[in-house]
């Protein structure tokens, strides 16, 4: 025990010499001096703001809290249970496939006291049953009413005792860059979140100049979970339902984009309606080849076109719709999925440096079921899918025009959609396709693609 006090104090001792060692011979403060040989320049700049003008301003710091207020009551939680069969082990071989329940979540938002619900497509697709949970935690059994894949947006319906909070329809075409807006939903279940942020862009196409997308895009956090729920201005106003994020994570990184209100609330009114979408063209197919251009450029028109009837020409650039102005085709592909057919609409041509302005009348697009990894074109018939048009005869050494698919794979087809959708989808996975068509003298045969 000595021994061991002996040490203790000897480097003890030790520390308290190294201490004052360094205190008196190395530590020093260090000064940096400066010599400014140079003046300090004041400029006069020609901008006078009052912003900060204590006396005499009217800014007032942006507050959130009533929009949050009047929306957090109004989004929903969103649960989709999907059944799905299939042979996922060693046991299922010999006793079978077994049946598996898959659930995913999103947000939706109310549209209408009495229990109508905007969602994304994607958060309700292949649902066997979906659950909605409002913010006071009731829970709803929620029903299908409608859906549109281009746009990604789908219409429920629940049945409640009460009258339900929700949000009213802004005009997204109104909000600018710049604006501020919240982000209300509930990701990572995390439910009635609320994040801010501002309109980045508008008109924002995801896959290229040539998709239909025209999506706002705001810095607002999204997550997984958000999708489906509200974007809304500082009034509390629904202008965008939250749709993607831009990440190579899968986490929000920067960016997120909504589907616009406007197509949003068409597509609802549609859906209402008339049971789907009711999509608006101008009648013409846009050239695209070139980038550094504002505008849209036409290509070519369709046939009975109104806008080749109203005196416009190939090579004439869209640079407007109405009092919108149009850059490229994204922007004018999301006017037009805010419009019906027989609308019109004022365009400002651009012609070789001539501007003018043409009203025309917008058509109803004729819903086209190409295959494009056989190269046949279907419509719907009373026995399946007939083929009206194909690019080539490389299937037999006779025309399939006529011909009626009844069977793909052993699956009976009902639609055009069906056999065009089984089709591509066996080809893209590298499947032999087994078809079962009826010919134009009424026999039944069997065909392999």
């Amino acid at each position: 025990m000595k021994k061991f006090l002996s040490f203790l104090s000897m480097a003890i001792l030790g520390g308290v010499i190294s201490l004052l060692g360094y205190s008196t011979f190395i530590e020093k403060t260090q000064t940096v001096l400066t010599n400014d040989t140079m003046p300090i320049q004041t400029f006069q700049t020609n901008y006078n703001s009052t912003a900060f003008d204590l006396n005499t301003a009217t800014y007032a710091p942006t507050n959130f809290t009533e929009a949050a207020e009047k929306t957090v009551h109004a989004v929903v939680h969103v649960k989709n249970t999907a059944v799905s069969s299939g042979i996922n082990s060693i046991s299922d071989l010999f006793n079978g496939s077994r049946k598996y329940q898959q659930v995913g979540t999103g947000s939706g938002v109310i549209i209408s006291s009495d229990g109508y619900i905007v969602t994304n497509n994607h958060v309700i697709d292949g649902a066997s049953e979906l659950e909605i949970t409002l913010n006071n935690r009731k829970k709803y059994k929620a029903t299908l009413v409608g859906t549109d894949v281009k746009n990604d947006i789908a219409l429920l319906k629940i049945e409640a005792t009460e009258a339900l909070p929700y949000i009213p329809f802004s005009d997204s075409d109104t909000i600018k860059i710049g604006e501020w807006v919240l982000a209300v939903g509930n990701p990572y279940n995390l439910t009635s979140t609320v994040t801010a942020g501002i309109v980045s862009a508008k008109g924002r196409d995801l896959q290229g100049n040539s998709a239909t997308d025209s999506f706002i895009q705001t810095d607002a956090a999204v997550n997984p979970g958000n999708s489906g729920g509200a974007l809304v201005n500082t009034r509390g106003e629904l202008v965008g339902i939250n749709t993607a994020i831009s990440s190579k994570t899968g986490s929000y990184i920067g960016y997120s984009f909504a589907v616009p209100s406007n197509i949003a609330k068409k597509i609802i009114d549609d859906i209402l309606e008339f049971g789907k979408v009711q999509e608006a063209i101008i009648g013409f197919v846009p050239d695209l080849r070139e980038d550094d251009i504002e505008g849209v450029r036409i290509g070519d028109f369709a046939e009975n076109s109104n806008a080749e009837k109203a005196g416009l020409k190939k090579g004439d650039v869209i640079v407007q719709i109405d009092d919108v102005k149009i850059s490229k085709f994204s922007e004018l592909s999301g006017q037009l999925s805010a419009k019906r057919p027989g609308e019109s609409v004022n365009l400002t041509i651009n012609r070789e440096g001539e501007v003018f302005t043409k009203n025309i009348q917008l058509i109803k697009r004729i819903e086209r079921f190409i295959s494009r990894s056989y190269g046949l074109e279907f419509q719907d018939d009373v026995l399946g899918a007939k083929i009206i048009r194909e690019a080539s005869s490389r299937y037999n050494s006779s025309s399939l025009v006529g011909y009626v698919i009844t069977e793909i794979n052993d699956q009976k087809i009902a639609s055009a959609s069906e056999a065009v959708a089984l089709l591509d989808g066996l080809s893209r996975n590298g499947y032999r396709v087994k078809v079962k068509m009826i010919d134009l003298n009424g026999e039944i045969g069997a065909y392999f693609f």
